[in-house]
Parts: structure tokens; sequence; C-alpha cells
């Protein structure tokens, strides 16, 4: 059963004669985001619980360790991490964008005095706010109930914090562009949903990203999603481990151009690919 939400109201660069200066306009925008993210039920089950039922299910069953001093569970939440972002910014901005263009909200959006970039603003802004909160609550179940270490070092959290940021960067970009391959509100999900799960198995999510054949890492190794796993591989594991990756080491230099390269090719992508209104509104 699905849950029909109102189509937002566009937010306008004034209220009682008082123009909204940038900030406000961002903000209040994002704050309509959230309201409307909240309000489809099944959006916030899938997009806060999944990542946390997996990582039941997956510490429940793997229970061994992947090589000594590092249990399965310790692999597999970074994982879970880097697909639960990437499901709030690319998989939830592919299928919900495609449904707002169908409806003419964004047909309307553009109608208004509102700068087209705050539209985008309130994106960010409900990505980043869905992603902490999804992040924490995972971090947070995990080590209470499934005995994660959470890294000590300050300079682990400060990997983390640019892994998961360009990673979310790339992947938000890359949403708002692939959104404009959806002709209709359905087909959004149809586009985005499957290559979300390709992406996931093949770039070591589920599975030791070693153990999967070679040419399935190469392939994986073209997009986002396999470069935010390893990256947070480096702060949830010990540095021994790194030897354990293809390249003989975590390579996070390679991560942050990677990442960084998938952030200019989706902002690329965007600006000549994004669509406000569908073909049939001309």
């Amino acid at each position: 059963m699905t849950t029909t939400t109102k189509p937002a109201t566009p937010v306008v660069a004034a209220t009682g004669g008082r123009r909204l200066g940038a900030g406000a306009l961002a903000l209040r925008q994002g704050r309509l985001e959230i309201t409307q993210f909240l309000r489809s039920r099944e959006s916030v089950v899938f997009t806060m619980l999944f990542p946390v039922v997996m990582i039941a299910i997956f510490a429940s069953i793997f229970t061994w360790e992947i090589t000594p001093g590092v249990r399965f569970t310790q692999y597999f939440v970074t994982g879970m991490i880097a697909t639960g972002l990437m499901a709030v910014s690319f998989q939830n901005l592919g299928i919900w964008i495609p449904i707002e263009r169908d409806r003419g909200v964004l047909k309307r959006y553009r109608g208004t005095p509102m700068p087209k970039w705050v539209y985008f603003a309130g994106k960010v802004i409900v990505v980043v706010a869905i992603g902490v909160a999804e992040t924490v609550l995972l971090l947070a179940v995990s080590t209470a109930f499934f005995d994660l270490q959470l890294p000590t070092a300050p300079e682990k959290w400060l990997t983390f914090g640019w892994v998961a940021g360009l990673g979310v960067t790339a992947c938000t970009l890359c949403g708002i562009a692939i959104s404009s391959l959806a002709r209709t509100a359905r087909s959004g999900s149809a586009v985005v949903t499957p290559l979300a799960l390709i992406l996931q198995f093949i770039s070591g999510v589920f599975f030791v990203f070693t153990g999967l054949p070679g040419w399935m890492q190469q392939v994986a190794a073209l997009f986002p999603l396999k470069w935010m796993c390893q990256g947070l591989r480096s702060v949830f594991l010990p540095e021994s481990f790194g030897a354990q990756e293809p390249g003989g080491s975590f390579e996070l230099g390679r991560v942050a151009l990677v990442l960084a390269a998938w952030c200019v090719i989706g902002l690329v992508l965007c600006l000549t690919t994004f669509r406000w209104t569908t073909k049939r509104d001309g």
C-alpha cells in the first residue's frame, strides 16, 4: 500500500512584503522537504530502518571473523553506512524528483520568483539531515547490540567526515541527474532501484569485496559506492586490514580522487540534463 502525499507548495522569495535572504530561503525549503519526506511512511521506514534491519540479520548469521581480530559485523557496517547514504541521496532523489515533475510541482516552482537554486538547496538539506540521522541510528544500534567498535582516533573521524561528505555529494548530484531518465512518476523507481541494487552487490556491501570475481571488482571501481565503502573501511577496520584490499592498502588518496571526479561528473550531468517539465508539458 502506498501513501499519497500532498505536493509541496513552492517557497516564494518574499513573505508579507519582507524579502527573505538566501540562507532563510534555503532553510525554509529544507524544512519543507524534510516535512514532506516524513509524511511518507514508506520512505521513512525503508530509508531509516533498512540498514538497521540488514545489520541485525547479517550480524546474527555471520558471527565469525573474516580475518584475525575483524568480525564480519565490523566489516559489514561500513557497507551499510555507505549504502544508506546512497539510498537517501541517489536513490531517494532519483525516485522523488520524477514524481514531483510528473505532478507539475517543478513546473510551479519554475513559475515562482524563488531562485531555482533554492529548490536544490532544499534537496541537499533533506539529504544531509536524513543521512546524519540514519548513520547515527545505525552506529548506535550496532554499538549497543552487535559489539561494533567505534574508532577513537580523531583522524579516523576526520576521514569518516570527508569520505561521507564527498560520497553524499557525488550521489546527490548523480541522483538529480538520473531523475531526468524517468519519463513518468512510476518509472523513477524502475530506473533507479535496480541500478542501486546492482551497485550494492558488486561494491562490497553484502560480501567481502576481494571475494568477488575480478571483472566485477573492476566494474564496481568505476562507480562511487565501491570507493565510499573502501574509505569507510579505513575508519572502522584496523590498518593491517588494508593489505587485504585489492590495491594492498586503503588508498585514501585514490578514494578522494575518484569521489571528487564523480562530484564533477554529476554536476556536469545535472547542468546539461535536468528538466523542470515533462515532455508532454513542453
